[in-house]
Formats: structure tokens, C-alpha cells, sequence
């Protein structure tokens, strides 16, 4: 490997050209950028280490200068002066990486060694193309999935997704929709969590000029605008009470009248819902109707979270990246297999969403095409890819009774209660009542554990 230097501090020049020349990589130091302008002439390194700050010209014109006349060089912008400004600047100039300094000497030869590498890769832009998979999944659970779509194929009844969120359950209502006799119709969404609750039923239902304040004239609601299609209700669990009763009877009688009208308007219209939320428990606690829920519940489709579905990561990941660099028109990132094999096995809480917006990041900010486990996010956290909670409990069951120790479930028992007390109480803001709720116990029984008599 041919590398240049270039920087006006000759102690600089002295150590990375030492450094380097011990991991076998021919190194030629430049004080200015004119002497390496006359150089490049001649012949061209296979990357360009360059301070920014210099007599003359500086680094960063320097790096936009070649970006014209020799533009498979990488350059790596390296400066004491690690501001906002130097850093966007870097990246506009085409450079492969930014550096500040101080700078550990390992990772310099590291950056290099991949610049060269990444240099080699072809750099053409993909096209996006035109049959891009709907759902992507080879874990069993997907597949049930798959074969409910397939089953509900010729048929138009009514769907409740269950998922948490991120899992993708309006690409499974949009695919139910395709693949139905009302493929040809619209599809309409509406996410009930988004909405007003003073405002739900003039959308679903439209409204009359004149229904209230600022109804400036007739609107067709969501059903309306879905007649002889599909209309996804997402998040059908944060409804109003109101708004379910009305929607109980169009769902009964297929019409409704539009807020503030008189004349009722007839609809053909499939209902498909979706909730991260438990409905029975809902219908338990007087939130959510019996009669709508059993309306709706014709068929349930439940969607896994990403956690239960690690083998479908690789190619989730690969098609995200793919679509992604399609649309940002720049070459496309591929995944080392170490990075891969950590994101295999992270959380994912956010599940396919998390995912996607992680390789949206990846493509924007990683530096080469092919990304490192250093590339991902701080937020992913790799720390908790080690071991499971699971696996760890085991551990360190293993450890104290090794060491002779009795009584170990207790003890479990006893921090595992704690410590789900300690979050509840947070989540509640300190609220016992709430706290007991989320934890599925009573204010009483709570109570006694907090005062140490349970």
C-alpha cells in the first residue's frame, strides 16, 4: 500500500511516517500542497492522509481539487481543529473520513488499510427495482403470516392484526388488501392514536359545511374515500368509546350520515385493524367495546416481533440497505459478518422500523461500503448482545451455587421483584395504583412488598 502525507507540522509527518512504515506501507511525506500537486503529476498513492489547516493551500481545498481530477483517491481529513464546520466540510469534499486529532496510531493504519480496500469496490449507484418484496421473513412465524394472507386471498372479511409496534403491520394490511378480491380499490389508512379524539369522527365519517367551527364546506371521510376497497384502522385500541359505537353500526348496517347531515350514505368498505395493544384486556376494563371487538376479531393475525425472528435479520437488512441506496442514489452498503452476526443478536425493541432506520443511518454515516461493528449507532447499545437476561440468571445461579450457597430462588425471586417495583414506580412516575396496574398486582399487594411484610 502507497500512502501520501501531508501536513506542515514536521513532527506529524515524522511520527505517522514512522508508524506506518513499521506495518510494511511505503510512505511519502509533503509539507505543502503544491509539492504534492507537482508529485501526483507523476504518479498517485493508493490514499491521501491530509491535514486541513496549512499554509497555502489548505486541506480541505486541496481534497475538493481532487475530487475533480482524481476522484477514486481517498482522502482522510485529519485536524487538531475538530469543530462543526471542519467535519461537514470534510464529508462535502468527498473525503472517506474525517479524523481528529490527537488520533490513536493503530486506527490510522486501520482507516487506511479500508480506504484502500473500499477504493477497489465498484462505485455505481443502484437502481431501485421494481419488484421489491412486500414482506420479507423465512422464521416460521412469518410464514403463518404468509399462509393467512394466502388463505384470506378470495375472501373480504374482517382482520385484527396484533404486533408491536415497528413489526410491520400495515405492510400485512396493505398485503391483505393486494392480494383480496379489492385489490383493484383503494386503500385507505387512518391511525387512530394520530388523530384528535374531538376530530375522529368527522375523519372516518366526513362532515356537512357548517357541522362546527370552520367546517367550511362538505369533506368525505375515510369511508367514504374507501368504497370498494380497504380501509386499515391502525391503533384500533385508542379509539374513542364514541367513535366505536358509531362505528359498530356501519359496520352493522353498512351506512352512516356524515357529521351534521341528514341523509345517510351507503358504503362497501373492509375493515382492517391492527393494535399493539391486548383488546381482550381492554374489553376487561371497559376501554374497548365486547360487540365491536368480536365484530373485528373475525380473523387475527399475529405479527412476531424482530426479537423472535433473528434468522430474517440478514436479508432484512440486506433489502434495506439495497432500497435505501437505491433511493439516496449512492452505492450500496453491505454488512461485515461480525457486524452482522451483533446485529443478530441485539434487542431490537423497535423491531423492523429500528432495523430499517438503523440502515438508513449506516448508508448515510458509515465510511465505507463495507460496515464495521464500530459503525453502528451508540443507541443499539452492542453491550446487551452479550447474553440474554436469561442466560445471565444462569450464570449466575451457576456461580453462587458453586460457591455452596442455599436458597438461591429466593434470593431471585426477591431482586427480580425489586427491580421490576423500581421500574414500574418510575413508569408511573411514583404512582402506586398505576405502578401495581402495570405489574399486574393490587394496590394492597404492592403495598405489602414495598413494606418489606410480603
Amino acid at each position: 500500500m502507497k500512502a501520501w502525507v501531508l501536513d506542515d507540522d514536521a513532527a506529524i509527518r515524522w511520527v505517522l511516517e514512522r508508524a506506518l512504515s513499521q506495518q510494511k506501507v511505503d510512505v511519502t511525506t509533503f509539507m505543502d500542497a503544491r509539492s504534492l500537486l507537482d508529485a501526483l503529476a507523476n504518479e498517485e498513492p493508493d490514499v491521501l492522509l491530509t491535514d486541513v489547516r496549512m499554509p497555502g493551500m489548505d486541506g480541505l481545498a486541496l481534497a475538493d481539487s481532487l475530487r475533480q481530477s482524481h476522484p477514486k483517491l481517498p482522502i482522510i481529513i485529519m485536524t487538531a481543529h475538530s469543530d462543526l464546520d471542519t467535519a461537514v466540510s470534510a464529508y462535502q469534499t468527498g473525503a472517506f473520513e474525517y479524523l481528529p486529532k490527537p488520533f490513536d496510531l493503530d486506527e490510522v493504519v486501520a482507516l487506511l488499510k479500508r480506504a484502500v480496500q473500499d477504493s477497489a469496490e465498484p462505485d455505481q449507484a443502484p437502481s431501485l427495482p421494481s419488484n421489491l418484496p412486500e414482506l420479507i421473513g423465512e422464521a416460521p412465524a412469518m410464514q403463518t403470516v404468509f399462509r393467512a394472507i394466502g388463505r384470506l386471498s378470495r375472501s373480504s372479511v374482517s382482520v385484527l392484526i396484533n404486533g408491536q409496534s415497528g413489526t410491520g403491520k400495515e405492510l400485512v394490511a396493505r398485503a391483505l388488501h393486494r392480494h383480496s378480491p379489492r385489490g383493484k380499490g383503494p386503500f385507505v389508512a387512518i391511525n387512530m392514536a394520530a388523530i384528535p379524539a374531538d376530530l375522529i369522527e368527522s375523519e372516518l365519517f366526513g362532515h356537512e359545511k357548517g357541522a362546527f367551527t370552520g367546517a367550511a364546506g362538505r369533506r368525505e371521510g375515510r369511508f367514504e374515500q374507501a368504497d370498494g376497497g380497504t380501509l386499515f384502522l391502525d391503533e384500533i385500541g385508542d379509539m374513542p368509546l364514541s367513535a366505536q359505537t358509531r362505528l359498530l353500526r356501519v359496520l352493522q348496517e353498512g351506512q352512516f350520515y356524515r357529521v351534521g347531515g341528514a341523509v345517510a350514505v351507503k358504503v362497501d368498505v373492509r375493515i382492517i385493524a391492527a393494535t399493539h395493544q391486548d383488546l381482550e384486556k381492554g374489553v376487561e376494563q371497559g376501554r374497548f367495546r365486547e360487540d365491536l371487538f368480536h365484530r373485528l376479531n373475525v380473523i387475527r393475525v399475529q405479527l412476531p416481533p424482530l426479537a423472535e425472528r433473528r434468522e430474517d435479520i440478514p436479508k432484512l437488512a440486506e433489502y434495506f440497505l439495497g432500497r435505501i441506496a437505491a433511493e439516496l442514489q449512492t452505492p450500496e452498503r453491505r454488512l461485515h459478518p461480525d457486524t452482522l452476526k451483533l446485529m443478530t443478536k441485539l434487542p431490537w425493541p423497535g423491531n423492523v422500523r429500528q432495523l430499517e432506520n438503523t440502515c438508513r443511518y449506516l448508508t448515510v454515516m458509515a465510511a465505507g461500503q463495507e460496515i464495521l461493528p464500530a459503525d453502528l449507532p451508540d443507541s443499539l447499545d452492542p453491550k446487551v448482545a452479550t447474553l440474554g437476561w436469561v442466560e445471565e440468571l444462569k450464570v449466575w445461579a451457576d456461580q453462587l451455587l458453586t460457591a455452596g450457597n442455599q436458597g438461591v430462588a429466593s434470593d431471585a425471586q426477591r431482586m427480580l421483584e425489586e427491580a421490576l417495583i423500581e421500574v414500574a414506580l418510575r413508569h408511573s412516575k411514583g404512582h402506586k395504583q398505576d405502578a401495581a396496574k402495570c405489574l399486574g398486582w393490587g394496590r394492597n399487594t404492592l403495598t405489602r412488598k414495598l413494606s418489606g411484610q410480603d
